[in-house]
């Protein structure tokens, strides 16, 4: 599994021009925007991993002492699933989807990841799964990561 992680201080995602997730971030909070790419091999324990990593993510600055992650500040998540995460580019122009997983395996896969976030107590909004998204956010800092378990 694949996850692009971004400390955002606001991310929403729309579908047909309804927001169906967002961040709830007032008064100066951050939280962060996980892209998630499921590739053919990936299990529930990668899902897990791959979450917890995430959560522990010491990404966000403290004025005084050591960074800290979405866990110690209680930062909300938007997990959107991003099959293209796994393109392959290698050969001419037009970049090929084989690596990533289909929609059976991979559905089940962003949920379990998504839900062990909230299991650790991670509040969590998610895009849908195979829609058309519009995925907006303000990157702070700008902080961007990729992370692969």
């Amino acid at each position: 599994m694949r996850a692009v992680v971004q400390r955002v201080s606001e991310a929403s995602v729309s579908v047909d021009g309804e927001v169906i997730g967002a961040l709830d971030l007032a008064d100066g909070r951050y939280g962060l925007l996980a892209l998630i790419g499921v590739t053919h091999t990936d299990t529930p324990a990668q899902a897990r991993a791959l979450a917890e990593k995430i959560w522990r993510l010491r990404i966000f600055n403290r004025e005084q002492g050591p960074e800290q992650c979405a866990a110690d500040l209680d930062a909300p998540i938007l997990v959107i699933s991003q099959f293209t995460l796994y393109a392959n580019t290698d050969k001419g122009r037009r970049p090929s989807w084989n690596a990533a997983a289909p929609g059976p395996v991979a559905q089940p896969l962003v949920d379990a990841l998504a839900q062990a976030l909230r299991e650790s107590g991670a509040t969590v909004a998610t895009g849908r799964f195979g829609a058309d998204m519009a995925v907006s956010l303000t990157n702070d800092g700008p902080v961007t990561l990729m992370l692969e378990v």
